[in-house]
C-alpha cells in the first residue's frame, strides 16, 4: 500500500497560478531539499515533519471535499516515491489537479492531465544552483513558470532567463510574484510595462484575504 508523509490537507482558495480564485483542496507533502531564503512553509522543509498517510485516506479526503481544484504541492511533492502514485490516483478523479515543484526533479514522469507549476529559483532565493533546466524543454500545454523576485536583480534576470531557454510566454504562462515584504508589487508591474512583457504578475491573493501570517488558507 502506497504510503506518503503529509504535512497538512484543508480546503481554501487558490492564491496563486492562473487558476487563481479557486476553491480547491490543497495536499502539502512534508520534505524539502531546498533552503529557499523566502519559504512560506518552513515547518513543512523537515522530512520527519507531518505525518504518514495512506494513499487510500488521502483520495478519501479530497473526494470528501468535492473541490473543483486538487493542489499539491509541498516542501518538495517530487522528493517523495510516492508522488506518482498520488498524482495517478488523483487525475482519475474530476477535478484539475495541479502541482507546484521547485523544478530542482525530473518533471517529465509527471504525465497528462497533471498541470504543472515550476518555480524557477532565482538568485534572491539562494537556491538557483537547484534549478533543473532540462525541464525547461519538458513543457506543455497547461503547465506554468513561477518567479519570486525578491529585487529588481532578480526581475533582470528573470528576463535572461526567458531569452536564454526561448520560452514562449504566450504558449506557457509566466507568473511573477514579488516577494511579500521585499518587494512592493507597484515596482513589478511598473517594470513589466515598461519593458512590454507578455507576462502575469501574481499577487498570492490568500496572504491579501486571510493575512500574511494566516495558515491552512
Amino acid at each position: 500500500m502506497t504510503r506518503l508523509r503529509i504535512f497538512e490537507i484543508y480546503d481554501a482558495i487558490q492564491g496563486e497560478s492562473t487558476l487563481v480564485g479557486m476553491p480547491c483542496t490543497l495536499i502539502r507533502l512534508a520534505g524539502c531539499p531546498l533552503r529557499c531564503s523566502y519559504c512560506d512553509t518552513p515547518e513543512a522543509i523537515p522530512v520527519q515533519s507531518g505525518q504518514m498517510m495512506e494513499l487510500d485516506d488521502i483520495m478519501q479526503r479530497v473526494r470528501t471535499s468535492q473541490r473543483p481544484l486538487v493542489l499539491v504541492t509541498g516542501g518538495e511533492p517530487l522528493a517523495q516515491r510516492g508522488i506518482f502514485e498520488l498524482l495517478k490516483a488523483l487525475s482519475g478523479q474530476p477535478a484539475i489537479v495541479q502541482l507546484e515543484t521547485s523544478g530542482a526533479y525530473d518533471v517529465h514522469p509527471v504525465g497528462p492531465p497533471v498541470r504543472r507549476i515550476l518555480d524557477i529559483k532565482t538568485p534572491g532565493s539562494g537556491e538557483c544552483s537547484r534549478n533543473r533546466w532540462s525541464n525547461l524543454q519538458d513543457l506543455r500545454k497547461g503547465d506554468e513558470l513561477k518567479f519570486v523576485l525578491t529585487d529588481r536583480a532578480d526581475y533582470e534576470w528573470m528576463m535572461d532567463c526567458l531569452k536564454r531557454h526561448a520560452i514562449d510566454t504566450s504558449a506557457i504562462p509566466v507568473l511573477l510574484s514579488p516577494c511579500w515584504g521585499l518587494l512592493d508589487p507597484k515596482d513589478v508591474a511598473q517594470w513589466i510595462l515598461d519593458d512590454h512583457l507578455n507576462v502575469r504578475l501574481q499577487l498570492q491573493m490568500h496572504k491579501y484575504v486571510w493575512g500574511a501570517e494566516a495558515r491552512k488558507v
